[in-house]
């Protein structure tokens, strides 16, 4: 039996070197071939991180043998990403671009439309209010108004018409650049 001494022992500060060798070597290749087996970049990105972290301990003899590093660690980042997408599979989650990070609609503008036309029917009298608001707002006809609200259907048309004209006016000024 032979006994191991401390020199014998890769120290960390070697290992550390072989690591950063290897990933100036082949980290670029083993994120292609991740992103490209997942089309999901991010997680290409912690496939190839796991990988290294897996050939770390075994830096010293992947470096002194005669195989090829770069085989053994696409066979690595192979393996971790069929265990990945099985496990994703076995959750029922799928894996794609369809998964990927999607930016949420911005609704500012469709507040800001809001408070705009809120202003703006603030602007007109309760009655023309009342007209918009069962004409355009609950879809009811003209003669539909009329009946609810108890006018003759031309005062709920020319209600309407005076209501839309002063918007429309009221509208345009905000829209006329300043001088």
């Amino acid at each position: 039996m032979t006994s191991t001494t401390s020199a014998d022992l890769p120290t960390t500060a070697h290992r550390n070197q072989l690591l950063r060798t290897m990933m100036s070597d082949h980290a670029k290749a083993l994120l292609a071939y991740a992103d490209k087996l997942l089309n999901d970049r991010h997680m290409a990105e912690d496939i190839v991180q796991e990988t290294l972290i897996r050939a770390w301990p075994h830096a010293e003899r992947l470096y002194s043998t005669e195989g090829s590093v770069r085989g053994w660690l696409l066979t690595v980042t192979r393996n971790l990403v069929v265990d990945r997408m099985r496990s994703a599979v076995a959750r029922h989650e799928t894996i794609g671009a369809e998964d990927r990070d999607v930016p949420l609609p911005d609704h500012t503008g469709a507040v800001l439309a809001s408070v705009e036309a809120t202003g703006l029917l603030r602007r007109l009298s309760h009655e023309h209010r009342e007209v918009l608001l069962h004409t355009y707002l609950c879809g009811r006809t003209v003669q539909e108004t009329a009946r609810v609200l108890g006018i003759p259907a031309g005062t709920v048309k020319s209600r309407r018409h005076y209501a839309l004209t002063i918007l429309r006016a009221e509208a345009g000024k905000g829209l006329t650049p300043e001088r």
